[in-house]
């Protein structure tokens, strides 16, 4: 959740940790700071609560000078957002600096050992711990007699040390004056990303952070240990076993980590969807002799996938709700029982387990603590796993046994927009794909639902272009407005049915996550059963309906909350429905098939969210509270 960067070469660190720092923004931060290492081997700490000018101000008017040194963006899980708290934590003489991602779960029992040895805390941090007991451990081995054993060597030793006591998550960047030449960076469970520049190297959470400097990056691996010098990075096993480094190239321009004139992150991801969703769509069809057909190269599709008796998928936040939507999709093309789980409850449920199932997880991150604890529970089982992420090199990408890329590209706001839709591209095209070898689709079919989605770019495109169409009353001027005119409404409800209750869903978790407003999603049936209760003149109605076999049990939906005093809007993908009759505001999106209308009913929500929150202030691409990447539990 939080942000780590690092940085040694032949420039002055501190600009380049800020440079970085500001990057790593969007995954959520209540303070920020830096340690640079001096030319005289001090180690030169600045940090602040609060946002990262706060710390500019800090630097303006102190020498930072140094070429290696290590930054942090933190996200408050232990101790409250205080410039004490504030990473990075040093010991007692400032001879170590180390900045964290993640928890320490054992960091109370470290603590109090660790105070029998006359050792200080100053902050409320786990992360204090993790630098006082490599402390501890490195001045226990210097006064052991060791004559054989270079400092060097015993530093490694204690840093090893460190890694066996502590228990729980963590990625950490760790400076120590004695070694003023190298940075040390290791991971458990949490993504650290090493940078391989020329005559530089760098480390951090996140790529964004790594391509001003380079575009070779190594994905480092749990219990490794990189060891970064100017010119060179040395990788460990944790037993500090000497092991090769192979590469990545990042093949994604910079300039798709930077607003390009949008006034936000979120718009500008809004309105890539149309390419992305393309760009994820396209290279997986292959027409030839008038037929197309849907290819994974990554996938073998044999006879375990055609007898799988059950699908099952599991993720959390937006990605569950593609999970969901999976599960109609999945059942609907190819009639094989589907659950759909929040990985955060899965792995406590004692779930039970079919070696022969297929097992499904989803995060646009792949670092998802959550997702990524169910995925290895389902392993353990003896599951096969599929992972369908948008992030090359992550963790769920490598421990899974079949990988699915998204190839949506960087996606930097905090709610999650252009992933969610291509999750769900990747989802329509692998039920299609088995639903024809299970024989449940026709050659017919088969080739009618393919050219319906390669139309779906085009949809969500008119959406998001400013001029009406004969078909499509809706855009983005259209979705400002209403917003304009309904964004201080204190409740706001989203209803559906079946496909369009998973985007009901959806499109509160948005609302409620940049505007903080009141919001919630229903399955239209259950309003009666509860929820209607809190209907006033107060409460904004979002239906989105676009199955018209259920346009009358809607409509009665509908009018059961107007007559109770709130203001509603309908979605449909059907200009002549009788809505108009019933609602306040019908937009009309273009038509498409019932069971591809999430890929376009969800545009205008997004939409609507987004200028929810300008217009309340704030700021959409790093809403409070919250982070890019879940990945503590």
């Amino acid at each position: 959740m939080c942000g780590i960067t690092g940085y040694i070469g032949n420039e002055e660190a501190a600009p380049i940790l800020l440079r970085s720092l500001k990057k790593l923004e969007y995954r959520g931060y209540d303070s920020a700071g830096i340690a640079v290492m001096a030319d005289n081997s001090k180690i030169n700490l600045q940090k602040s609560k609060g946002q990262i000018k706060a710390l500019e101000d800090l630097l303006a008017g102190a020498a930072i000078d140094g070429r290696t040194g290590i930054g942090h963006t933190r996200w408050a899980t232990h101790g409250e957002p205080s410039d004490t708290n504030s990473h990075p934590h040093t010991n007692e003489s400032l001879s170590i600096a180390i900045v964290h991602n993640g928890i320490i779960e054992n960091y109370l029992k470290l603590k109090q050992w660790l105070q029998t040895k006359n050792v200080v805390f100053k902050s409320d941090t786990d992360t204090e711990v993790a630098v006082h007991l490599l402390n501890y451990f490195y001045k226990t081995e210097s006064d052991l007699p060791a004559a054989n054993d270079s400092s060097e060597k015993r530093f490694f030793n204690a840093v090893v040390q460190t890694l066996h006591k502590i228990e729980g998550s963590y990625a950490l960047g760790i400076i120590c004056s004695d070694f003023t030449d190298r940075i040390y960076a290791v991971r458990k469970d949490n993504p650290l990303i090493i940078g391989l520049g020329k005559n530089e190297n760098l480390i951090s959470s996140d790529v964004p952070a790594l391509l001003e400097h380079t575009r070779q990056v190594y994905f480092l691996d749990d219990n490794e240990i990189a060891v970064l010098y100017r010119n060179h990075v040395d990788l460990f096993q944790d037993s500090g076993e000497k092991k090769s480094i192979h590469s990545t190239t990042i093949n994604w321009n910079i300039d798709a980590a930077e607003k390009n004139g949008y006034a936000h992150f979120m718009l500008k991801e809004i309105h890539e969807q149309a390419k992305a969703l393309g760009d994820t769509l396209h290279p997986r069809i292959k027409i030839e002799n008038g037929c197309s057909e849907i290819l994974f190269d990554e996938i073998q599709f044999d006879s375990s996938w055609v007898n799988a008796p059950r699908i099952v998928i599991t993720a959390c936040g937006t990605a569950y709700h593609a999970a969901v939507i999976g599960k109609y999709a999945f059942e609907y093309f190819t009639r094989t029982p589907v659950e759909a789980d929040i990985a955060s409850e899965y792995r406590y449920r004692n779930p039970v387990f079919n070696k022969d199932d297929i097992f499904i997880v989803i995060s646009q991150s792949g670092e998802t603590a959550d997702t990524l604890a169910a995925m290895r529970l389902a392993k353990s089982k003896g599951a096969h796993v599929l992972a369908i992420t948008n992030t090359v090199g992550s963790t769920l990408a490598r421990e899974a046994d079949l990988v699915v890329y998204t190839w949506a590209g960087p996606e930097i706001a905090v709610a999650s927009t252009k992933a969610f839709t291509t999750q769900l591209m990747c989802i329509y095209l692998l039920a299609i794909k088995l639903g024809r070898l299970k024989g449940q689709i026709t050659d017919c079919a088969y080739q009618t639902y393919i050219k319906e989605l390669l139309q779906i770019p085009e949809s969500v495109k008119e959406i998001l272009n400013h001029t009406e169409h004969a078909d499509c009353s809706i855009n983005e001027d259209v979705v400002k407005r209403f917003a304009s005119l309904q964004f201080s409404k204190t409740k706001m409800f989203f209803i559906g049915r079946q496909f369009d209750y998973a985007v009901s869903m959806e499109a509160a978790l948005k609302l409620k996550e940049i505007s903080y407003t009141h919001s919630e999603s229903f399955a239209a049936g259950e309003l009666k059963h509860g929820p209607i209760a809190l209907v006033d003149s107060n409460t904004l109605l979002i239906t989105t309906a676009t199955q018209p076999a259920l346009f009358e049990k809607i409509a009665s939906n509908i009018r059961e909350v107007s007559s109770r005093g709130a203001y509603s809007l309908v979605i449909t993908n059907e200009k002549d429905s009788a809505f108009k009759e019933i609602a306040n505001e019908v937009w009309i999106i273009p038509k498409s098939p019932e069971y591809f209308s999430p890929l376009i009913s969800i545009i205008p929500l997004q939409l609507f969210a987004y200028y929810c929150a300008v217009l309340r202030g704030n700021d959409p691409d790093k809403p409070r509270n919250l982070a890019k990447s879940v990945t503590v539990e």
